[in-house]
């Protein structure tokens, strides 16, 4: 059961839920893109071209962050405590002054929170022999937002070995390493990807898979798509 939290990855999980909730009530409707015709659904999602938010929403992130800084500061081996920073950090870079939502880019504001998160991550990792799969997400998403792709393609690689029969993951993996011109990494979640999937889908995402491994560039915006 989800809320079973005997798990490290089910507390994990249980966290990164009522962080949801609490951004919700304190007025985060705009971030999910609940109502606003953005499209965007999902915690994940959202962040990835966030931007806005009201001032209680705004309070809720910061006081997110702090709480974990707290955390980690008197415990710096904390595993929760760092990979509580990291989310805190994740949705403060697509918040108001740090994301330009006329450009869909990160200011410099945000690239910072960015790489805040980008340290989270790798304090979180030296400290837990199994990540938790949707803070490796939140880290790939981190690093290809600030264009270190050969950071994302290691971030879906953890994903990867928790999710191991989940063929998304190979293939964010296979992009992101051919983004980062790590060709062999990238051919092996390629052919790992297109064996997990079904026969009649397997041409398609070939095809454009194999396009971005001849093409950085393609690689790269397709990996922003992760």
């Amino acid at each position: 059961m989800l809320f079973d939290l005997r798990s490290r990855g089910r507390r994990t999980t249980v966290r990164v839920v009522y962080l949801g909730l609490a951004i919700l009530l304190g007025g985060g409707l705009v971030l999910f893109g609940v109502g606003t015709g953005s499209g965007n659904g999902g915690l994940l999602n959202a962040f990835g071209g966030g931007g806005g938010g009201g001032s209680a929403q705004k309070q809720v992130i910061s006081q997110q962050e702090q709480a974990a800084l707290r955390e980690v500061r008197t415990n710096p081996n904390s595993a929760t405590g760092w990979g509580d920073l990291l989310q805190a950090r994740w949705i403060a870079a697509g918040q108001g002054s740090n994301y330009d939502t006329s450009t869909g880019t990160f200011t410099a504001a945000g690239k910072k929170e960015l790489q805040g998160a980008a340290t989270a991550w790798q304090r979180y990792i030296a400290l837990v022999k199994t990540p938790d799969p949707s803070l490796a997400i939140l880290a790939a998403k981190t690093y290809a937002a600030l264009g270190d792709y050969a950071g994302a393609a290691s971030a879906w690689d953890h994903e990867t070995l928790a999710n191991p029969d989940a063929p998304k993951g190979y293939e964010c993996l296979a992009l992101t390493a051919y983004a980062a011109s790590q060709t062999r990494k990238g051919q092996l979640a390629e052919n790992k990807a297109l064996s997990l999937l079904p026969k009649n889908q397997q041409l398609q995402v070939k095809t454009a898979l194999d396009s971005a491994r001849s093409s950085p560039s393609t690689a790269k915006s397709a990996a922003a798509q992760c």
